[in-house]
């Protein structure tokens, strides 16, 4: 059969394979869409835990928007289509969220925001640089360690409006809610002792409870003592409106992670000698951001296998550090001794790729340098058939293969 994966915006990749081999293609989960607008609508009129969006706005001085950047793919121009009405007569300014992330091209702040919405307000729009010490403000300390910095224009607003998407999260658990300040607004050292915290094995995919990266975002959150309102989003494979849940910061996201386990964890009879990961627009960005898919993948990954990465990776590797690490190691096993030794933020992602490197191999299928994945424990390939038939040939005809057609959402479990 032709297999055919998405590669970049609007490319596409294909390989032939022999259907006897395969396991299946594995995607988020059908689910029904109905009235996309109306979802979200309904959420706002019932919102949970709190008043509605127009009565948390009615006495507001001025309101602070936090939206995600383009490496997600929430729909935050339609929200602002949406709630246009409740927000035209309001003081508000927007804030992008971008953690440690660089700021948007220009492109990418239409993509966020719309033309429409761009131009108005495009002297309400700033993007939060998280090296700028001077715009950060000390608001405590959780009980971890994790001393809570965040823009000074997060804590300067009277009320917070946040807009963001749920969805399974490597190391967090789950994406939404309190990441918005947590990385979202925070200073460069607060995330940097925060995403420590991954390198612990409770550190995983689906997990809240008793995952210290999120504990440690919620106990620090308990810092900005503000009334906020949050807008948490639930998206389908195909990036369509699924649910919504609004209201309360922790009470939304809660019910919110409900709806996305129906959508992101895919049930599968067994593991696979051979899993391809393809990361899907716009989480190709670069190789900091497409690594999710590796981790993703192995929940699918037989020990002793292959995983294949299909990810254009279209602005490069994104942060260095991790890149930097591990290239200048000898082994992942070096990689992981270093590591224990001095952390900086970037090596929670050096500590996951190093640790599936010491069980199984990383093959690569990118726009980048093959000189430089293989610097990183990743072999490359000039096409996804060339990266098949070798590793056919490897492990043999009666290799079982897998494909994670969303490796980036899409979390594999073995049914029970």
């Amino acid at each position: 059969m032709i297999l055919r994966v998405p590669y970049g915006k609007d490319g596409q990749i294909e390989a032939e394979i022999d259907e006897k081999c395969l396991d299946g293609v594995i995607s988020p989960n059908e689910v029904e869409i109905g009235d996309e607008a109306g979802v979200i609508r309904n959420a706002l009129a019932n919102p949970i835990g709190t008043g509605s969006l127009s009565e948390f706005l009615k006495d507001a001085r001025d309101v602070l928007f936090l939206v995600n950047d383009a490496t997600r793919p929430t729909p935050t121009a339609r929200i602002l289509d949406i709630i246009e009405r409740d927000i035209k007569d309001i003081n508000i300014s927007f804030m992008i969220a971008t953690g440690n992330h660089r700021a948007p091209t220009e492109e990418e702040y239409i993509q966020i925001f719309s033309e429409r919405h761009c131009s108005r307000y495009k002297d309400r729009i700033f993007s939060h640089d998280a090296r700028k010490g001077r715009d950060m403000v000390f608001l405590g300390t959780s009980k971890n360690g994790t001393e809570m910095r965040i823009n000074r224009m997060g804590v300067e607003a009277h009320k917070i409006v946040i807009i963001s998407s749920v969805e399974p999260h490597y190391f967090a658990g789950y994406t939404g809610g309190r990441k918005s300040f947590l990385p979202g607004i925070a200073a460069f050292e607060t995330i940097e002792q925060n995403h420590k915290l991954a390198l612990k094995p409770e550190a995983c995919a689906l997990r809240l409870e008793g995952n210290p990266v999120h504990e440690d975002m919620i106990d620090a959150l308990k810092t900005v003592k503000k009334e906020i309102f949050a807008i948490n989003i639930v998206l389908d494979k195909d990036h369509r409106i699924y649910a919504a849940a609004a209201g309360d910061i922790y009470k939304s996201m809660d019910q919110a992670v409900a709806r996305a386990e129906e959508v992101f964890v895919a049930r599968i009879k067994g593991k696979a000698d051979i899993v391809v990961s393809v990361v899907k627009y716009p989480a190709d960005i670069d190789l900091y951001q497409a690594q999710k898919g590796l981790d993703n993948a192995k929940h699918a990954l037989k020990e002793g296998g292959i995983l294949i990465l299909v990810a254009k990776c279209r602005m490069g590797t994104g942060e260095m550090s991790f890149v930097d690490l591990l290239s200048s190691a000898d082994s992942p096993g070096e990689v992981l001794e270093c590591i224990g030794e001095k952390y900086v933020l970037g090596y929670h992602k050096a500590a996951k790729m190093a640790d599936i490197s010491s069980w199984a191999q990383i093959w690569a299928v990118t726009d980048l340098a093959p000189e430089l994945l293989e610097k990183i424990f990743l072999r490359p390939f000039s096409s996804l058939q060339s990266a098949l038939d070798e590793a056919m040939k490897e492990k043999g005809r009666d290799a079982r293969v897998l494909v994670l057609m969303d490796g980036s959402l899409t979390i594999p479990c073995v049914a029970q």
